[in-house]
């Protein structure tokens, strides 16, 4: 049961970097991939780069 935990917070860090990749707060998406976990992945790769 330890690994499913491990394995989701990877994968917020993941979706924390992804979402700084494209000019967004990386911890607010590492929140919001916390609870929804691969939904945000699946979120973050089909949205744009956001302006800066």
């Amino acid at each position: 049961m330890d690994q499913y935990f491990v394995g989701w917070g990877t994968l917020s860090l993941i979706n924390a970097g992804l979402a700084q990749g494209k000019n967004r707060r990386g911890f607010n998406w590492f929140i919001l991939s916390l609870l929804i976990g691969p939904f945000a992945t699946l979120i973050l790769l089909f949205m744009d780069k956001h302006p800066s």
